[in-house]
């Protein structure tokens, strides 16, 4: 299962380190330790914190560009035998795709796992960061 850093889970939850250092020490948000001593987040935690810190996404601008980008996390994913339905909370914003099994399938798509939703119109493209 991913984990991340306190940078990373402050750069998907759309505040700053400083915000995630303080949940996780007041016990909101749980995360391990490495034998270095530094914070890691697991990526289920972290999507379901996610989740449940959602609030209403800002207004919209008045200007928009065609095509958007919007990292965040796995937080759901429903498969068949053909399809699959993913959702990806980034910062206020829950994003659904709809695609192919074996889309899905290839991508390794799980909750807790970074992924970046491309919106183009009415479709919405999943793609993974490479490592």
């Amino acid at each position: 299962m991913p984990s991340f850093t306190v940078g990373e889970a402050a750069e998907l939850l759309g505040v700053s380190a400083d915000t995630v250092r303080r949940w996780v020490d007041g016990g909101e948000l749980p995360a391990a330790r490495t034998p270095g001593g530094r914070r890691r987040i697991d990526g289920k935690s972290l999507a379901r914190f996610a989740t449940e810190r959602a609030g209403a996404p800002p207004a919209a601008p008045v200007a928009e560009s065609a095509r958007n980008h919007f990292p965040g996390l796995v937080t759901k994913v429903l498969k068949d035998k053909v399809m699959a339905q993913v959702e990806i909370q980034a910062g206020p914003y829950r994003v659904v795709s709809l695609m192919s099994r074996e889309a899905a399938d290839e991508l390794e798509l799980a909750p807790g796992v970074m992924a970046v939703a491309s919106v183009k119109s009415t479709n919405v493209v999943v793609e993974v960061p490479s490592q």
